[in-house]
């Protein structure tokens, strides 16, 4: 299974997140099993967007909508190929401790956690995989970026997508 994931898209309303998107991350993206978006949306349209690609797992950020509050839950936990994956928006990690998510992760029950608000993507194996896939479209710090993550037979291996105007390339990692 092919897992894409984003976060913080921070798309505002009149704009379309497929039409900023680079090229190439729109492609990847359409060529999925999975989308996850780990929150800040902050609109219906860009939800809206995503969902029509196919399946999405989703949560809420602390930007969104009301009627995306509504919608969609703080944390989210599924199941691909064995691996248990807990979805959160705002977790609490610093550059030297990441024991509040490492945490939540254990009392989620989940084998990878994976996480947004922080706009770089950030990669930590702490008994359990923590990830970031930063912003394809407002990235702050860093270059664009999203995370692609296959799952087969209990194994994650993944990639940090890094985009460059339409271009992407790929940093890759693997937990067996």
């Amino acid at each position: 299974m092919k897992l894409i994931i984003l976060s913080d898209t921070h798309i505002k309303a009149g704009q379309s997140l497929l039409e900023l998107l680079p090229g190439d991350l729109f492609t990847i993206m359409k060529n999925s099993d999975i989308l996850i978006h780990a929150g800040d949306f902050e609109t219906m349209e860009c939800y809206n967007e995503l969902a029509g690609l196919g399946e999405l797992v989703a949560v809420r950020g602390d930007t969104d909508v009301p009627e995306l509050m509504e919608l969609l839950p703080e944390r989210q936990v599924i199941e691909v190929e064995g691996v248990k994956i807990g979805v959160i928006h705002k977790g609490q990690l610093t550059s030297d401790n990441p024991d509040g998510l490492r945490y939540l992760a254990k009392e989620m029950g989940v084998d990878v956690l994976i996480f947004g608000h922080f706009h770089h993507p950030i990669i930590e194996d702490y008994e359990v995989l923590l990830l970031s896939p930063g912003s394809a479209i407002v990235p702050g710090v860093a270059e664009p970026s999203a995370i692609e993550l296959d799952i087969f037979e209990g194994k994650v291996k993944g990639s940090v997508i890094r985009c460059d105007g339409d271009v992407c390339s790929y940093f890759e990692y693997e937990r067996k």
